[in-house]
């Protein structure tokens, strides 16, 4: 056995970083993982945080550019660091000491995006020094963790020395980037080509001998990100029964604000669950990589959801400076898209399309544009609420009653077909 099964876990001296076994029996999240995961709830609120507070205002530019930005920068510290500890986790001191300074850098980039919010709106300049501080720290730690692993596992040093190069030019060029501080649009063109430098390394580092990632882990590790995600939905709903309880006292209404926004968040993580992923990946692992960027598409619609509820907070409150129409939408797009990403990755994972499935997403967007007409026409924004929280539930019980079994057919054939196809 390899990794942290050495010692059995009784101590955690320095062990040698040559992989973990991709087949491993049982293999979990570790502690320390979900520590880790503990450091992006404060991104995630700060992100969500300024994302409503900017659509609230009427700000849409400034809310989805810099949710976006803020969006792809925080996924992708995440899933610089849970890629390779599938592969390379020993847990032994070093490895703890080194993810405690990237913890550090991830705390650092949530603190620079109010900033950053703030740049946007004025217009100016990008003003993300504090983000890619933040992404300094976890870049030197990261890149030490790909060279430790290139000089001790041999078999897989041609991909370990390509994440640690394009990781540290990458890192150069959003240094570069702050330093020259060009003007704002060109700012934004350069963020784009360096975010697509940071989404190449993987496809041309696995493209040979790869690293020994383990396909159950880290469906179970995104997973545990979409959790950590959901959380902003409990947040907008606090907010949001705060708002009605503080306008009505204990109403129907506050009940009906409850009711969605639980519902709501509740709905999506069901859904979220339904996805084959680990199984899939365990015999398809060439499928890695869409899949991986689709799911930085539904942790983000997530997070937005959550921002939507703390706008429809705002609205109840009076303290929106948007109409009703606008308020719902900032739930209901969001959502739409999660359960559109969700369908979407489901048919690219098991290669094959259901009829049932189109008619059910079909069903489920219905429910999304039946609530956005009744807030266009004086429906009570609990009562809109109510009916979105709606629309993951025509798939959930679309899947609990049909569906499921599709799901069998395919995960049954999956499992004897060639790997490579």
């Amino acid at each position: 056995m390899t990794g942290a099964s050495e010692g059995n876990g009784l101590h955690h001296h320095l062990r040698r970083m040559t992989g973990r076994d991709p087949y491993e029996e049982h293999r979990v999240a570790t502690p320390l993982e979900l520590l880790f995961d503990l450091t992006f709830v404060i991104s995630f609120g700060v992100a969500a945080s300024q994302l409503a507070h900017a659509l609230s205002e009427g700000h849409l530019g400034t809310g989805l550019l810099g949710f976006g930005i803020a969006g792809f920068a925080i996924c992708w510290a995440w899933t610089n660091f849970s890629w390779f500890s599938s592969a390379y986790d020993t847990d032994d001191w070093l490895f703890r000491v080194v993810t405690m300074v990237q913890m550090s850098g991830v705390l650092v980039l949530g603190l620079g995006l109010p900033r950053m919010f703030a740049s946007i709106e004025h217009g100016a300049h990008l003003d993300a020094g504090m983000m890619v501080a933040g992404y300094v720290i976890m870049r030197l730690a990261m890149v030490f963790q790909w060279l430790r692993a290139a000089w001790q596992d041999p078999a897989r040093r041609e991909a370990t020395w390509i994440y640690a190069i394009i990781v540290s030019a990458v890192q150069i060029g959003w240094v570069a980037l702050v330093a020259l501080a060009p003007p704002f649009g060109v700012a934004l063109a350069l963020y784009v080509l360096l975010g697509l430098g940071e989404v190449a390394a993987p496809m041309l580092a696995e493209r040979r001998t790869g690293t020994p990632w383990h396909a159950h882990h880290i469906a179970e590790r995104y997973s545990l990100f979409a959790i950590i995600a959901l959380g902003e939905g409990i947040v907008g709903t606090v907010a949001a029964l705060s708002a009605v309880v503080a306008d009505q006292g204990w109403t129907l209404d506050a009940a009906l604000a409850c009711i969605a926004g639980m519902g709501l968040t509740f709905g999506m993580w069901w859904v979220y669950y339904m996805l084959p992923s680990a199984e899939i990946l365990h015999h398809h692992r060439n499928r890695a990589f869409p899949w991986a960027y689709g799911q930085l598409a539904i942790i983000t619609a997530i997070v937005a959801t959550g921002a939507g509820l703390h706008v429809a907070a705002y609205f109840i409150e009076h303290k929106a400076h948007i109409g009703a129409l606008a308020t719902i939408l900032c739930v209901a797009l969001p959502v739409g898209i999660f359960l559109a990403v969700v369908y979407a990755l489901y048919a690219y994972l098991v290669r094959r399309f259901d009829p049932f499935h189109f008619w059910l997403l079909l069903a489920t967007m219905a429910v999304i544009i039946l609530a956005v007409v009744a807030a266009a026409n004086g429906v009570g924004m609990t009562t809109c609420l109510l009916i979105v929280t709606l629309a993951p539930l025509v798939t959930v019980i679309g899947y609990e009653l049909l569906g499921h079994r599709h799901k069998q057919e395919v995960l049954a054939e999956q499992a004897v077909e060639d790997p490579k196809s």
